[in-house]
């Protein structure tokens, strides 16, 4: 088991890293070249971000031995262990919900009041590597995640792949407002982004519902399993 844990630790650093990257790159180039749309994406990998360490944290401390943990002196049990995985996923699939329903908002706003104006050469290039660095972060976590991966980590998995696709519509956004702008089309431009915005998030929006209920029927099948442990326990 202790192994298992410092492969996951070990993937759970790398992708906190990767989103750490593409948070800078997101925010540092949309606010650089005046893009929105790529300051959002940055904004969702700093939130990613934070949901990375968040279960960096939660994992190291499951795994800690007795022996190392100041708090109670007690090794987690693998009841508690679980209760805090299904807690973490829980609020991992709060916080992707509301990047989808924040980022379906502000394309639907976008839409309707004049669309986004994009720069078509310097969107396709940041487009074309967010996608590929997104892509490859999550078939790496995929790769070398075991069969019997903790639920934070498939969770984790999820995340990486829902960034992929969102980045992905994005840049088809970029591309279809460049074809428009080289084929005279150029007034329609501004409404190529918000669309695949909206069509992105509408369609990932199962992901983070997924996520939620999973663990929310997780948490309730471990908690009938706690009051029948204590039931017996009093009968006994």
């Amino acid at each position: 088991m202790s192994n298992e844990y410092a492969k996951e630790r070990n993937l759970l650093k790398f992708s906190t890293f990767a989103c750490f990257c593409f948070a800078a790159l997101g925010i540092g180039l949309g606010i650089w070249a005046g893009s929105m749309v790529i300051v959002f994406d940055g904004a969702y990998s700093l939130v990613s971000l934070l949901l990375s360490l968040m279960a960096l944290v939660v994992t190291i401390y499951i795994s800690k031995p007795a022996s190392k943990n100041k708090t109670s002196g007690k090794a987690v049990s693998a009841q508690k262990a679980a209760v805090i995985e299904s807690l973490v996923v829980l609020i991992k699939g709060l916080a992707v919900a509301i990047v989808c329903v924040v980022s379906f908002a502000s394309a639907l706003d976008a839409l309707f009041t004049g669309g986004r104006d994009v720069n078509a050469g310097f969107a396709l290039v940041f487009g074309v590597v967010n996608v590929a660095g997104c892509l490859a972060t999550y078939l790496a976590i995929k790769k070398h995640s075991s069969e019997g991966a903790s639920t934070i980590l498939k969770a984790e998995s999820s995340q990486w792949l829902m960034d992929t696709v969102i980045s992905a519509a994005v840049l088809v956004g970029f591309l279809v407002a460049w074809g428009l702008m080289m084929t005279g089309y150029g007034e329609y431009a501004v409404y190529a982004d918000p669309m695949m915005v909206i069509l992105a998030s509408a369609y990932f929006a199962t992901v983070p519902v997924k996520m939620i209920k999973d663990s929310v029927k997780r948490l309730m099948a471990l908690a009938e399993q706690r009051e029948d442990a204590q039931h017996h326990g009093v009968l006994a």
